[in-house]
């Protein structure tokens, strides 16, 4: 049986796997949604983090009707040790936003905040909350609301801090049912309600400042509360010194105090709202409920020193990761392109394509079919076209898939197949089994009627087709030179111009196969058919084997060894039974019954570990390079910005470990000692982004740098635009990028 024959066989008998490598990714929609999670990322309705857990909760016992008041809050469930801020954050932090989205007839009021604590941190003192914690905003449903169900979504920003602090934020939505009770929470919001400053009157209460501090003077507080030390907050601020040493006193019902005023204030208000309440309340979560006041101030304000001219590091790093979230990154000049500029790309990429180790293996057995069938002009015409479209329809297909899904909201880019456990294991199962065909285990006419074994023989054109759907699958997470920024420029343009792009890059996949098949010359200088075929044939399994390997370990990087051992034992089971089922006589139908009970059985007992994805790497992670004070960091958006706060370049490496010019790269250039020499040299911060997994944060940063797959490597410099490199790195292309130039 010869090569083409043998080959086309394995792909048919395995045809469903392989046009199922672009149909389960219409599942990925669910599943990518699963897997968020990361800052700005929200899994049913629920945004985690190392530091927070949030959720939009709601109450409204009696559905939401016209004229009614219904209330909904930010549920912020805090890490041990961390906190977020009150609406006077005190000597540092920002009070957490909310802002609402509501159809028209309803309208959002204020947050009622719960009565906050006080965390000293030294010499400073913040307010806030830990613990759990419920910030809960009044909806006012107008008289003309009309509809079944109400729409709320919320977009929610906040800073959490312990000694550092990490800006967060997510978007949430709820539909709250009309005709229907909405009480789940009933109890979070009836423990804020009782957590809430009750408002009294200020009766002979006053303020009065002095050169450098405010004198206190309070009436009509609570009797039980005589005797006892209160906290003072004031909600206006930059007034006071928070994390001072201050006095207080009983003078029967009336509570003084003497609180050191901020020497760089800048309001001088007629009159503070305020808040005091008991002084260190048990549990965590609100402060113990206290009492509000809008009290007059006597007599006029002393001069206030100029504002220092730096805030705390922590907080300035916050700051910066905040606004570089808002806003995107420049990026250098030379990443823009046009349209015709990203056709040109997206077809010499293509080209590129068919130089990958990833593809190559399927590449040279339609080679060895040109030799097998030299003189065959008509077939070789037909087998190219085929192949042709097969390449051409499989990368619109992806690409209308991804378009789609990221329309959808998902934060996906090319190559997403790989990211998927089970589509790493599918493709591991087909190439082992054409390598093990190609080897001489087995004959498919052996194992198939031979109805279906003669499928090939009397329809070789689907056979080509089926090689291009095979080769795009395999190909396409190979991000070749000048894809990057095609690909990247694509997702922002209309479906049809972005479509082009993608049917272009087939094209210059398919090109150098539909040229040769249209071209006497080429055949005419291919060996003739002889014994060597036979050796040939046997040969390519060694690379469809090294293909594997590769695979099982992307799946590693993905599920971890355990789910890598478990495709491997897999798929030894499977190599039994197309062995005993390629035997003769009895041996046959007993032994293969057999190997196809045992690898049921371990597809039961195992199988569930080849696509359960491991827990992601911890960010405190890191790869030494070899070279004194120079290791890879883990990449965050809160990372890089912390480092670009304290004036350092930054290299960011975005790869995959299914990304064969990645690892490359890697083991290369990124780790020649000239340049590991000028990192040092420089003290320039390495941070890696590893895109193996799906990760909405990896793939918003690249969207912000104008690409859409990996590699990308790109330089962050202070006060300079973000220098994107090539996909294929020299050396002194980074050291050039490293020096600035």
């Amino acid at each position: 049986m010869n090569l083409s024959l043998l080959a086309a066989r394995a792909r048919q008998t395995l045809c469903l796997l392989s046009v199922a490598l672009l149909a389960p990714l219409a599942s990925f929609a669910p599943l990518a949604a699963a897997q968020t999670g990361l800052p700005g990322g929200v899994t049913n309705g629920v945004f985690q983090s190392a530091q927070t857990r949030a959720e939009l909760v709601a109450h409204a016992p009696d559905g939401v009707r016209p004229g009614q008041t219904l209330w909904v809050g930010l549920r912020l469930d805090h890490a041990p040790e961390w906190h977020t801020y009150w609406k006077n954050a005190g000597d540092s932090g920002l009070p957490t936003e909310l802002r609402w989205t509501l159809p028209e007839g309803v309208s959002a009021g204020e947050i009622a905040w719960p009565t906050p604590r006080k965390f000293p941190i030294g010499t400073l003192a913040n307010y806030g909350y830990d613990g759990s914690v419920v910030l809960p905003v009044p909806l006012q449903v107008s008289d003309n609301f009309r509809g079944s169900a109400l729409p709320v979504k919320l977009d929610a920003a906040w800073l959490v801090c312990r000694k550092e602090c990490i800006p967060e934020e997510a978007s949430f939505t709820l539909n709250l049912p009309a005709n229907g009770s909405t009480a789940g929470h009933a109890a979070l919001f009836e423990a804020m309600r009782a957590a809430q400053p009750r408002a009294i009157p200020a009766g002979a209460s006053q303020l009065q400042p002095e050169d450098g501090f405010l004198r206190v003077a309070l009436d009509g507080l609570p009797a039980d509360w005589r005797q006892r030390p209160l906290e003072f907050f004031p909600e206006l601020t930059g007034v006071i010194e928070p994390g001072a040493a201050w006095t207080q006193a009983w003078d029967g019902a009336r509570w003084t105090a003497r609180i050191p005023l901020s020497p760089h204030r800048f309001e001088a208000p007629t009159q503070m709202a305020l808040v005091v309440a008991p002084a260190n309340p048990p549990g965590q979560g609100a402060g113990a409920a206290g009492v509000r006041l809008e009290v007059p101030v006597q007599g006029a304000w002393p001069a206030a020193a100029p504002l220092p001219a730096a805030v705390p590091d922590a907080l300035q790093a916050a700051l910066d990761a905040n606004a570089a979230r808002n806003a995107p990154p420049a990026v250098a000049p030379a990443s823009s392109i046009g349209f015709g500029a990203a056709l040109l790309g997206a077809l010499i990429g293509g080209l590129i394509l068919n130089l990958m180790p990833c593809v190559f293996p399927v590449l040279a057995i339609k080679v060895v079919a040109f030799a097998r069938h030299a003189d065959d002009r008509r077939a070789h015409r037909a087998a190219g076209l085929a192949y042709t479209a097969g390449v051409l329809l499989s990368f619109l297909a992806l690409g209308a898939l991804l378009l789609g899904l990221r329309a959808a909201g998902e934060q996906l880019g090319w190559g997403f197949q790989l990211q998927s456990p089970a589509v790493v294991a599918a493709l591991a199962v087909l190439f082992t089994v054409i390598g093990l065909n190609l080897a001489g285990l087995f004959e498919f006419g052996n194992l198939l009627p031979s109805r279906v074994a003669g499928l090939q023989a009397r329809h070789p054109t689907a056979d080509a087709f089926l090689t291009g759907v095979l080769a795009t699958a395999v190909a396409s997470p190979c991000t070749a030179p000048f894809m990057g920024a095609s690909l990247g420029l694509a997702i922002a343009l209309p479906p049809a111009q972005a479509l082009a792009i993608f049917a272009v890059l087939g094209l210059g996949m398919a090109l150098p196969y539909l040229l040769a098949s249209w071209v006497p010359a080429v055949a005419q200088r291919l060996p003739r058919p002889g014994p060597w075929m036979q050796g040939f044939k046997q040969f390519m399994a060694f690379p469809m084997f090294a293909t594997v390997v590769w695979l099982l370990w992307v799946l590693g990087q993905q599920s971890g060894i355990d789910g890598a051992a478990a495709l491997l034992m897999l798929l030894v089971g499977l190599a039994l039974a197309i062995w005993a089922w390629g035997l003769g006589g009895k041996g046959r139908a007993v032994l293969g019954s057999l190997s196809l009970l045992v690898l049921l059985a371990l597809g039961v007992a195992i199988g569930p570990q080849v696509v359960k994805l491991q827990d992601a790497p911890t960010a405190s992670t890191s790869a030494p390079t070899g070279v004194q004070g120079v290791a890879w960091e883990p990449w965050s958006p809160q990372r890089q910005a912390e480092l670009s706060a304290q004036g350092r370049t930054v290299f960011v490496d975005f790869t995959a470990a299914w990304c064969v010019t990645c690892q490359y790269n890697k083991r290369t250039t990124l780790a020649d000692a000239r340049v590991l020499g000028d990192v040092a040299e420089r003290q320039v911060a390495l941070l890696r982004a590893d895109w193996t997994r799906r990760d909405p944060a990896v793939t918003q940063a690249l969207a912000a740098l104008g690409r859409n797959g990996v590699p990308v490597y790109a330089v962050h410099r202070p006060g300079q635009p973000v220098k994107v490199l090539s996909e294929v790195l020299s050396v002194d292309e980074v050291r050039a990028a490293l020096a600035g130039r």
